[in-house]
């Protein structure tokens, strides 16, 4: 059964909610802006991490310099459609990668 806007809307706003919170409590260089239903991540090196929500495909992606990812929310997770790699652990990993800063989302 295909998941209902509203409740897509209601899970991703959650999920990006959680994330701004956990790089406001952080010390880290780590800065973002939100607008609509964009979430932009600037690393320390001005590289930018990029996560949205795709309404018509209640999916969330995210765009990094090493690639673009698509996740669903499968189980009360988001998983990554072809590897299922979690969202979160994934997205820490990204800045780990990307901006060179720790921390866990």
């Amino acid at each position: 059964m295909a998941m209902e806007v509203s409740e897509f809307h209601q899970l991703a706003d959650e999920t990006l909610e959680s994330i701004v919170d956990t790089i406001d409590d952080s010390e880290l260089e780590l800065d973002y802006e939100q607008a609509g239903n964009v979430l932009d991540l600037e690393c320390i090196d001005g590289s930018h991490i990029v996560l949205n929500k795709q309404e018509a495909m209640c999916q969330l992606w995210l765009a990094t310099k090493f690639g673009g990812f698509r996740f669903d929310y499968v189980d009360g997770k988001w998983l990554e459609e072809r590897e299922q790699h979690e969202l979160l652990s994934f997205l820490s990993e990204a800045v780990a990668k990307q901006g060179g800063e720790q921390i866990r989302f």
